[in-house]
């Protein structure tokens, strides 16, 4: 392992706050890509580290942990989700993976409930013509959302931060139903919650909110089929992964009248954001900010840190996922 004043070397792909970056300063070199770095930065970053700190605009697969070289121990992601990561290229070297679960679930599911309210109550549509100058006055006939007490939400994926958006919405006295590969009895029981398939889930939704993880299972679980099963007034979020949703065929679905509303904070190919969504009308779009809160933000920095470090001693990181 590449040593300064026998300090291990540590990259952070892009940045990492101060409660996670100082921590690992104390012990270790820090190489920084910063949040312009390109693949070829990070290549030239790479060799000799012990510890590659990335995000889920990283990816990570043999190219950078060849660069990396032998004496690589931990690839930590600033994220939940670890898709970006090869897990079995690492698992090959060796290399433990390590994620930020727990600190980030309210934060997300918060942002899951506004994305929620604005899209049902169309908000953004309602700000963009006040501000164009095109409202009128008070029309009973105009701005027509989708009135959230006593609706049906459906949650899709019922982990952390699905449980905590199903206790959220149980607030408005409707009905929750929930598709995951197995039931839970206790949120059943807490918040009278049912398990069901995801085909009944999208028929009989009012909302529908994802939380599942991307997997090659997951890729486009929201396509036309879909879409076509859900209730006309309805409204889709996503604040999961971009690759849950079939984007086309959403648009499409908008455009037609087909769903209510969407209200969406991950895209496919982020920071791309194609101009089907960009333009398709009653879709609130929003640029992944569903843990970007202080408390959120700081509380993962400092778990990344604790899972270098952890590595590095020769301990058990608290987060493993590889």
């Amino acid at each position: 392992m590449s040593r300064a004043d026998d300090k291990p070397a540590v990259l952070i792909a892009r940045r990492l706050l101060p409660p996670g970056r100082d921590r690992l300063a104390a012990r270790c070199e820090l190489r920084e890509g910063g949040l312009d770095v390109t693949p070829g930065d990070l290549l030239a970053l790479a060799p000799g580290v012990a510890a590659i700190v990335a995000d889920p605009t990283v990816p990570v697969g043999d190219a950078l942990l060849e660069a990396a070289g032998d004496g690589l121990e931990v690839v930590a992601n600033y994220a939940v989700g670890y898709d970006n990561i090869d897990l079995e290229a690492c698992r090959r070297r060796g290399v433990a993976v390590t994620n930020t679960p727990g600190v980030l679930t309210n934060a997300t599911a918060e942002l899951a409930l506004a994305l929620t309210m604005a899209a049902a109550r169309l908000i953004n549509h309602a700000e963009a013509e006040l501000r164009r100058g095109h409202w009128g006055g008070w029309d009973p006939g105009e701005m027509l959302g989708l009135e959230l007490s006593g609706a049906t939400f459906g949650v899709v994926g019922l982990g952390r931060i699905g449980c905590r958006y199903a206790e959220l919405v149980s607030r408005f006295d409707g009905h929750i139903l929930y598709a995951g590969p197995s039931g839970k009895p206790e949120i059943e029981k807490e918040l009278g919650a049912s398990h069901v398939g995801l085909d009944e889930l999208l028929a009989a939704s009012d909302v529908v909110s994802l939380h599942a993880p991307s997997t090659p299972e997951t890729e486009h679980m929201i396509s036309t089929a879909q879409l076509d099963a859900m209730r006309s007034h309805a409204v889709l979020v996503n604040t999961s992964r971009g690759s849950l949703v079939d984007s086309e065929a959403l648009a499409r679905a908008l455009v037609d009248g087909r769903i209510g509303a969407a209200g969406l904070d991950v895209f496919e190919h982020e920071p791309e954001v194609p101009m089907h969504l960009l333009e398709a009308p009653r879709c609130v779009l929003l640029p992944h900010i569903g843990s970007a809160t202080t408390k959120a933000r700081s509380a993962m920095a400092a778990l990344v840190a604790d899972n270098v470090l952890a590595v590095l001693d020769g301990a058990d990181p608290p987060n493993p996922v590889a």
